[in-house]
């Protein structure tokens, strides 16, 4: 919004920084960050009034999570409106790669809602049947494969210009990549703290790679694909981190409140749009590998336990496991953090050695 204004005042005296994709990007991710810290307690208060018990605890995990009971859940609502408010604020309202990835972010976060409101008003772990959600998950991430998705090529990291013409099937497959993400983050928030500081790196992380994409002359020397607009995807990736860290704040250890499915499936889906729309499909998989293994040990401990009756882990979501053998709930966050932030780094190397 405010960009269009500067644009009408033909870019003169201090609307000139609004002209910049890097300003913007940094004063979006203040702009989350405020407006998310003076929400948070309201909508904290809020939810626990509205929820009295809070989110179901299962009774067969980890025993130190039954003193969690009565916390609420659905922070995501706090995260979604800090983004979209900052975003909206200082977006360019005519680039259809943010549109995308708010309606990703709108769609999964409803579904989200959805899935939450079944388990606090039943207070139990259902929710919303799995084929209605997934079938919910895939209508949104179609239209935003049409919406975000210029040239059908899936471009293979590390080489330079080496790619494989998908042609139609890469909608397809930008679908997978979304619904994937959006699951892959969902299955990753167990624990607090855990689930969003990862993707707050991650969305660090595509932030630059969206930047150097949409310039013609940083994507030639480093030979990765050009998509023209994709700069204004940093501006959408620094409202995640912003609307982040103020959701962070409330989240760290002893949580005040759970982000829900409200907010990982918002989140993960958004983060899937944007590698479709940057062109860095692959790249997410390294980055996001956290959330890569946590959702790989979910199908490996399902379809091995059907199969056999026994257990590969002892608890899946893997973060479980790790509690099942001593390690401390804050000791698994800040090491799956860790191991976030090299993947992170190692999913940056990949744009320099082509």
């Amino acid at each position: 919004m405010l960009y269009q204004l500067a644009e009408w005042l033909n870019f003169e005296g201090f609307s000139n920084l609004i002209r910049y994709q890097t300003f913007r990007a940094g004063i979006t991710l203040l702009t989350a960050l405020v407006i998310g810290l003076i929400i948070g307690p309201r909508f904290i208060n809020m939810l626990r009034v509205r929820q009295g018990k809070g989110q179901p605890i299962r009774e067969d995990g980890p025993q130190s999570h039954l003193a969690k009971r009565g916390t609420p859940t659905m922070g995501g609502l706090m995260i979604v409106t800090a983004l979209l408010l900052s975003l909206l604020l200082w977006m360019d309202v005519t680039s259809h790669l943010l549109w995308a990835c708010i309606v990703v972010t709108l769609g999964f976060g409803l579904i989200g809602f959805l899935d939450d409101y079944d388990k606090v008003t039943k207070y139990a772990h259902k929710g919303v049947p799995a084929k209605v959600r997934l079938a919910g998950e895939f209508v949104v991430a179609a239209v935003a494969a049409w919406l975000a998705v210029g040239e059908t090529n899936l471009y293979v990291p590390v080489f330079s210009n080496l790619y494989v013409p998908l042609g139609p099937f890469y909608y397809l497959f930008a679908i997978f990549v979304i619904v994937g993400a959006g699951n892959a983050v969902n299955l990753t928030d167990g624990l607090d703290g855990l689930a969003i500081m990862p993707v707050i790196i991650a969305a660090g992380t595509f932030a630059i790679i969206a930047y150097l994409a949409g310039r013609v002359d940083y994507s030639s020397y480093l030979g990765i694909p050009h998509v023209k607009g994709a700069g204004e995807l940093a501006i959408f990736c620094a409202a995640m981190m912003g609307a982040g860290l103020a959701f962070l704040w409330f989240n760290a250890p002893p949580a005040a409140v759970f982000m829900g499915d409200t907010g990982s499936l918002a989140l993960g889906g958004a983060l899937g749009v944007i590698a479709v729309a940057a062109h860095h499909e692959i790249v997410l998989a390294i980055v996001g590998g956290l959330f890569v293994m946590e959702a790989v040990s979910v199908i490996v401990q399902v379809a091995v336990y059907k199969r056999t009756g026994k257990r590969v882990f002892r608890m899946a979501p893997i973060h479980h496991h790790f509690e099942q053998l001593g390690w401390k709930e804050s000791t698994v966050v800040i090491r799956f953090w860790i191991v976030s932030i090299v993947l992170a780094l190692i999913g940056l190397a990949t744009l320099k050695v082509r």
